[in-house]
C-alpha cells in the first residue's frame, strides 16, 4: 500500500522539519503526507497545529485515513475522529475493526473535558486470587490486539483494589496469586472536570489513575501523558487569551482571517485609551507648567500595566485549578496588596532617585515615588478581582478582564500622578 512506503527525502527529515513542510506548503500538503509510513503519520498529526489537522483530515481519503485509525491508539483515534463532521465518523467507525468500533464509540460518549473524555482504554483487569500464568495469558491477548503492554487493575469481588507494577512480574512464579503484590491506585468519577485531573497530577506527577462509572466499574486509566496533552492545550489556548486573539489563529493565516479575529478587541482598547486621554485633559494646565511630568507619565501607567499583568497571570491559573473563588479572595487580596506596596516603595525610591540625578527637582521626584506606589496598588487590587469577578458572571477571565484591568492601571495611574503633581508642585 502507497501509506505504508516513503520516499528517501521523507526519510530523512525529522518530524518537526515534515511538520513545518505541511504547515508552509498546503499544496504538496497531502502529498507529502501520504508519503509517510503509517507510524510517522500519527506522530506527525499529534503535532500538527489544530486548524491544519482539521483541514489534513477533511482532504485524506476513507482508504488512507482507516489504516491510520487503526493503528493509533483508540483515544488518540477518538480525538482525531472527533473533528470530523458525524456522517463522516459514522462512516469510518463501520469500516474499522469491531474490537476498535467498541473501544471509539465508547469514548465518544463522553466529554473531552472529563475524566472520561481523556481517558486510555491500554489496560486489562484481573482478580486478586489469580496467578501469574493466568494473568500472563491476559496481557498477552491484549499484546496481540493493540501491540502495547496494558497497566494491569487489580479487583476483589468485582471492586477496584488496586494496580499490579509491571516490574513485580519479575518476582513472582507462574503458579503464585497476584494479591501481595498489588498496590493502591487513585481512582476518579468519570464526570471529574479535566481542570481537577490536571490539579490531580500537578500534585501526584507520576501516578496513574482509575476512571470508574457511577457504579463504580472501570471505564478506562488515566496516564500522565494524556493529561499533559491537555496541560499543552490549555497553556496555548491561555497565551491566545491574554494576546486577545480567536484560539484558531494560527501564525499562517490569511490578513483577512487575522483581520476579522482582532478588530473587536483592537475597538474595545481604542476606547478604553480614549477615556485614559481623557483623563490626562483634565490636567492640561499642569501639564503646561511642568512638562517633565509628560516625560515620566508613561513610567507610571507602564509600571502598572506590568504589574497587573503578573497578578492576572497569578490569578487566572488559580480559578482554572479551583484554588480561589470571589468569596475566598481577601487572603489572596491581602498578600498582594502587601507585595504591591512594598514593590511600589522599591521602584518609587529608585525612579525618584532618577528624576533627582538627571532633574535636580526633590518635589517631582516625591511626586513620581507616591504615584508609583499608589497605581502598583490599584494594579494589584484590579488584578486580583476584576477576574474574579468576571468569573463570578459566567465571563472567560483571561479575555475580558485584561480590557478593564489597562483601564484601571492606566486612568488611576495618570489620575494620581497628576492629581499628585497638581496638589503638590508649586503654581
Amino acid at each position: 500500500m502507497a501509506m505504508e512506503m516513503s520516499s528517501p527525502n521523507t526519510q530523512q527529515l525529522s518530524n518537526r522539519s515534515i511538520v513545518l513542510q505541511l504547515i508552509y506548503h498546503p499544496r504538496q500538503r497531502l502529498a507529502l503526507f501520504s508519503s509517510l509510513p503509517i507510524n510517522r503519520q500519527v506522530q506527525i498529526l499529534k503535532r500538527l497545529p489544530l486548524n491544519i489537522q482539521i483541514q489534513l483530515l477533511s482532504q485524506i481519503d476513507k482508504t488512507a485515513l482507516l489504516p491510520i485509525l487503526e493503528y493509533a491508539d483508540p483515544d488518540e483515534s477518538t480525538d482525531l475522529l472527533r473533528h470530523l463532521p458525524k456522517n463522516r465518523q459514522a462512516e469510518l467507525l463501520a469500516e474499522l475493526s469491531q474490537s476498535l468500533q467498541d473501544d471509539i464509540s465508547l469514548l465518544l460518549q463522553f466529554d473531552p473535558k472529563t475524566a472520561a473524555g481523556l481517558m486510555s482504554l491500554n489496560y486489562v483487569q484481573v482478580e486478586d486470587d489469580e496467578n501469574m500464568a493466568e494473568i500472563a495469558k491476559k496481557i498477552k491477548k491484549h499484546e496481540k490486539r493493540t501491540g502495547k503492554f496494558p497497566l494491569i487493575l487489580v479487583l476483589h469481588e468485582g471492586q477496584i483494589k488496586g494496580y499490579l507494577p509491571n516490574y513485580k512480574l519479575a518476582y513472582a512464579t507462574a503458579g503464585e496469586a497476584i494479591a501481595s503484590y498489588v498496590q493502591p491506585i487513585s481512582t476518579m468519577a468519570y464526570t471529574t472536570s479535566s481542570q481537577s485531573v490536571i490539579r490531580h497530577f500537578f500534585d501526584h506527577p507520576h501516578s496513574k489513575v482509575a476512571v470508574l462509572n457511577q457504579d463504580g466499574m472501570i471505564l478506562g486509566v488515566l496516564y500522565a501523558d494524556d493529561v499533559l496533552r491537555v496541560i499543552r492545550q490549555e497553556e496555548i489556548s491561555s497565551l491566545y487569551d491574554f494576546a486577545g486573539v480567536h484560539e484558531n489563529e494560527t501564525v499562517f493565516d490569511s490578513v483577512k482571517k487575522k483581520v476579522s479575529s482582532r478588530y473587536k478587541w483592537l475597538i474595545i482598547n481604542l476606547a478604553t485609551a480614549f477615556l485614559a486621554s481623557g483623563t490626562v485633559s483634565f490636567f492640561d494646565e499642569t501639564i503646561a507648567k511642568y512638562v517633565l511630568l509628560a516625560v515620566y507619565m508613561p513610567i507610571v501607567s507602564g509600571m502598572g500595566g506590568n504589574a497587573a499583568t503578573q497578578t492576572l497571570a497569578v490569578l487566572v491559573r488559580g480559578i482554572a485549578m479551583q484554588e480561589i473563588e470571589l468569596k475566598t479572595a481577601w487572603p489572596t487580596l491581602k498578600k498582594e496588596l502587601g507585595s504591591a506596596f512594598i514593590n511600589g516603595i522599591i521602584n518609587g525610591i529608585l525612579v525618584a532617585a532618577v528624576v533627582l540625578a538627571f532633574n535636580h527637582d526633590p518635589l517631582l521626584a516625591f511626586v513620581l515615588a507616591l504615584a508609583m506606589i499608589s497605581n502598583l496598588l490599584v494594579a494589584a487590587f484590579a488584578g486580583t478581582l476584576i477576574p474574579l469577578i468576571m468569573h463570578k458572571l459566567g465571563k472567560d477571565p483571561a479575555t475580558s478582564a485584561t480590557v478593564f484591568i489597562t483601564t484601571a492601571t492606566d486612568v488611576l495611574g495618570f489620575l494620581s500622578f497628576l492629581g499628585l503633581a497638581t496638589l503638590i508642585l508649586p503654581h
